[in-house]
């Protein structure tokens, strides 16, 4: 009896969490693999190319792809490597900074040329 009850818990915990929007961290890890994976078959590279390029075991590499754990310094070559070096910074914001300092900066530049009219004589019967 004790083992449905605790089943039911976690069934309600799981969809709650559904609900809430929240992920485990195996989640993450395998969200993350993924998206490496994507950016390396974009960059048309071989999981060994990116082993050459990194210093990191091939080994390593298909575990990262695959959703398994990998030591943080392999995880910061490969992003390096695949050009993702700045979103490093997005990953833990430094909570001394203004949220807009992330946001892409925009040049103040005018994007149209306006002709400007000169003012006529003309004055309405009231100014003087």
């Amino acid at each position: 009896m004790a083992h449905c009850c605790i089943i039911v818990l976690l069934k309600r915990q799981k969809w709650r969490d559904i609900m809430n929007n929240r992920k485990s961290y195996q989640e993450y890890i395998k969200e993350l693999g993924q998206k490496i994976k994507t950016y390396r078959i974009m960059k048309e590279l071989s999981q060994q190319d990116l082993a050459d390029k990194t210093g990191v075991s091939k080994r390593s590499i298909s575990r990262l792809e695959q959703g398994e754990t990998v030591q943080v310094d392999n995880l910061f070559k490969i992003l390096l490597a695949l050009g993702l070096g700045e979103n490093i910074e997005v990953l833990v914001p430094d909570q001394t900074k203004r949220p807009g300092f992330y946001l892409e900066k925009t040049d103040n530049k005018p994007k149209r040329v306006r002709k400007r009219i000169e003012k006529s004589g003309f004055k309405w019967g009231d100014e003087q």
